[in-house]
């Protein structure tokens, strides 16, 4: 049995008409969907496109090129191993699970079409239900919102446990929407939200949904992020896009217990991280893709106003895609006046990076931990990472570093890190770094089990290019 949903996008959606994008459940018709414009790369901005759907079962896809005859079609992750025809301009494949992909053609990963395959909402709220606040497409006063969210529907009853941006064209007046504690904003599938989410000391907030929340060519908006989470706990964001933020994506501040689940996100400007957390701990990152201009997830200490730990961070069965930067990054800030801080607990898996291109050197690692300001990082793993060939970086860069633009001391120490079946294919052109800073601020205990490049078992440093001080110890390598 397949189930197959979608949605039609809003009159005042921007998008594209490179591709024709269909699908349909077996036996049934094609469906169309719409494709929104997705915005992609910070040195040279280009107009992807990118769209999407509910699934279950099995969902045949047909994507056509406007642009160009089809001479080259790559369906990424390469992973994923999907089998496709091509029949004049048109590619069919076949999905049968939910899934996040890349189909290129003609080698353009710029002017790409982004698929992501959901699946289904479990248990979406009703627009009519008792416990619904639901707003009609409007530019929308906070003010109002707040006093409706916060008053019963109706004499002696319970004020709205959901907020519900019904499908449509929605623009926050005030640019910024401060969710309450014990609220759920619902963004459906068909709805835009032009504005930034935040959730500052609240706790038990969900912001969840099929829609967009929107970003892109508001640059009164230059300092916002699409969702701020800030002195707060007990947080879930899941199912929505955001399309170019002027920051991060998700910033996380001094908080605890979040959950991020089939998040989607694309970035172009400067310090436009993914997703990003300062002093902060139990985070559990899961089924997110994200295309950004700068790291795609960041795991510091203390940052700003954000003073502390971090520790017990969880990402896993994700894509990364790293226009600029890495597409993990550990340990850069930390509060050095006090000592430094810890950051430990981390553990990364089944994760395919699609790409890593860092003009500058002292930037370069697919997969990074940098320690910084006196900061000990430890107890780290990288499980089950499928690196993918990329423009321009290293597969891994491990160091205690003193960042003079970034950090005022050296960081403290390296420790207990882990990279077990990790593959790469690729040409492995600049060396991967394994540098303490020196004889007191050390490396110590890397392994490597099952390391592959390019499909060559590497059991020693030399073979993998690999360079490493004398202040690195306990390098393994491991079948």
């Amino acid at each position: 049995m397949s189930y197959l949903k979608i949605w039609d996008a809003p009159k005042g959606a921007v998008g594209r008409d490179d591709f024709i994008v269909s699908v349909r459940a077996a036996g049934e018709n094609w469906q169309p969907l719409f494709v929104y414009e997705a915005k992609v790369d910070m040195h040279n901005v280009r107009r992807a496109s990118m769209a999407y759907f509910d699934m279950e079962g099995s969902v045949e896809v047909r994507v056509e090129s406007r642009k160009e005859i089809v001479r080259q079609v790559v369906i990424r992750p390469l992973s994923k191993q999907i089998p496709f025809k091509v029949e004049g301009a048109a590619i069919t494949f076949l999905l049968n699970e939910p899934c996040k992909l890349s189909i290129e053609v003609n080698g353009d990963r710029f002017g790409n079409l982004h698929l992501f395959a959901n699946a289904p909402e479990e248990n979406p709220p009703e627009a009519d239900a008792p416990n619904v606040l639901f707003l009609r497409p409007a530019i929308h006063r906070m003010e109002d919102i707040y006093q409706l969210a916060g008053s019963p529907k109706e004499p002696g009853g319970a004020a709205p446990e959901v907020i519900y941006f019904g499908p449509g064209m929605h623009y926050l007046e005030e640019t910024i929407f401060r969710i309450p504690s014990g609220k759920t904003v619902y963004i459906a599938g068909g709805a835009i939200v032009v504005g930034s989410l935040v959730c500052d000391h609240v706790q038990d907030v969900t912001i969840r949904g099929r829609g967009v929340l929107y970003l892109s060519d508001f640059h009164r908006f230059s300092a916002f992020r699409g969702v701020r989470i800030t002195y707060s706990n007990h947080i879930s964001v899941e199912g929505i896009v955001l399309l170019d933020p002027p920051h991060y994506s998700i910033y996380i501040g001094k908080s605890e217990h979040i959950r991020i689940r089939n998040f989607k996100s694309f970035s172009t400007r400067g310090w436009c991280d993914g997703i990003d957390m300062m002093s902060s701990a139990h985070i559990e990152i899961e089924d997110v893709f994200l295309r950004t201009s700068d790291d795609c997830i960041a795991v510091y200490g203390s940052r700003w106003d954000y003073k502390g730990d971090s520790r017990c961070v969880i990402v896993k069965n994700s894509v990364l895609w790293a226009d600029v930067a890495h597409a993990m990054n550990i340990g850069g800030h930390g509060d050095y006046r006090r000592g430094g801080d810890l950051i430990e607990d981390i553990e990364f898996s089944n994760i395919d990076i699609l790409e890593h291109h860092e003009p500058q050197p002292g930037y370069w690692g697919a997969m990074n931990i940098n320690a910084g300001d006196n900061n000990t990082v430890r107890n780290v793993t990288f499980d089950n990472i499928r690196v993918e060939d990329f423009e321009l970086g290293q597969l891994l860069d491990i160091r205690v570093v003193w960042n003079e633009k970034y950090n005022p001391v050296p960081g403290k120490r390296i420790e207990n890190i882990h990279f077990r079946n990790v593959t790469y294919n690729g040409r492995n052109e600049n060396k991967n770094r394994i540098y303490g800073f020196d004889h007191k601020r050390k490396v110590d205990g890397v392994t490597f089990t099952n390391l592959r490049i390019n499909g060559e078992l590497i059991l020693d440093a030399e073979q993998g290019h690999f360079d490493m001080n004398e202040h690195a110890h306990g390098i393994q390598f491991r079948k």
